[in-house]
């Protein structure tokens, strides 16, 4: 079973924690580790933090299988890399919005017969005007969620044979704006709000990642939920740049928030979560900084987790519907 309380002391609940924090790099906390013969899938691995964590994937010695929407993410891809890690990378045309790709991409992997050691569910969308999926699901639900849920589960043959394996859900600190509607997950009959959507996507990841844990962890299978921290990438690209400064994304001249993270930064939570000792065999967490986020506070409100985006409960019940929503 997942050790959603790992550590205590006296009785009192302690956090899991780790040498590393806000300013750590992905390269940092996979310096001195060793991933030689192991397999790793990253989606959106060609942009943003995508590029940084399976940088420090293949850096550690990972094979990393690269899941990309266009042809064109790939080739810059490489050139980012470098010749020296070119040959532990596979680049997979795949587009997370289309579910038959998804599990053709899938089912290709298992057919090849790799063990699969760490996924990492890094891509998505933000904040998009309202759109559907190829199957008629709700773009940011359909992508961020339905795609990730359809390709775990189609990957679960390989991360069985790996005979332990660590799978990573990318949520966000926007989780707080909406738990998961059970009933109109799809926002056919209410209104379309594009950060209730995104919220709701980003629950959903993490409750993913705390029902995952609960089903597959005898079979050494663990889940948990990272949120990367807030770094400048093409994630803002439907956010015009007076939404943007409204927000506190960046200033008057075009310029980052200073608290922003850069993409080495953010990658790193998403790479401890892969690697980190401190995580053998712990799931169903959401993780900051390369730390286990403790409740979310008011006063720091992209700190934190919501009580809702833990719940084992509700993480069953939104499994449930996701498998409903996904029957022909």
């Amino acid at each position: 079973m997942s050790k959603v309380v790992p550590f205590t002391y006296d009785g009192i609940s302690m956090a899991i924690t780790s040498q590393f924090g806000y300013h750590s790099t992905a390269l940092e906390v996979v310096d001195g580790i060793e991933l030689t013969g192991r397999n790793a899938f990253v989606t959106g691995g060609g942009s943003g933090i995508g590029i940084e964590t399976v940088r420090a994937l293949a850096t550690a010695g990972a094979h990393v299988s690269v899941a990309l929407r266009t042809p064109g993410q790939g080739e810059s891809l490489l050139a980012n890399l470098g010749s020296a890690l070119e040959s532990r990378i596979t680049l997979i045309a795949m587009d997370l919005a289309d579910l038959e790709s998804v599990r053709a991409v899938s089912a290709s992997y298992v057919e090849g017969g790799r063990p699969l050691h760490i996924l990492i569910n890094n891509a998505g969308v933000m904040a998009t005007p309202q759109g559907a999926t190829k199957q008629g699901y709700e773009l940011q639900f359909g992508t961020n969620h339905l795609g990730h849920f359809v390709l775990t589960q189609g990957l679960l043959p390989a991360l069985r044979a790996s005979g332990g394996a660590r799978v990573v859900a990318l949520s966000s600190s926007a989780h707080r704006r909406s738990d998961v509607d059970l009933e109109d997950p799809n926002f056919a009959h209410r209104p379309y709000d594009k950060w209730a959507s995104y919220g709701q996507s980003k629950t959903a990841n993490a409750l993913f990642a705390v029902e995952l844990t609960k089903r597959y962890s005898a079979d050494g299978i663990f889940a948990n939920a990272v949120m990367p921290g807030g770094i400048m990438t093409g994630l803002q690209k439907h956010m015009p740049i007076e939404e943007q400064r409204a927000a506190g994304f960046i200033d008057d001249d075009g310029n980052p928030n200073a608290m922003f993270k850069n993409a080495a930064q953010g990658a790193s939570t998403s790479t401890w979560a892969a690697t980190g000792q401190e995580l053998h065999n712990v799931g169903g967490l959401y993780l900051e900084n390369c730390q286990e986020a403790g409740p979310m506070d008011p006063a720091k409100p992209f700190l934190g987790v919501m009580p809702y985006a833990l719940d084992s409960a509700h993480a069953h019940n939104v499994w449930e519907m996701t498998e409903s929503l996904l029957r022909p």
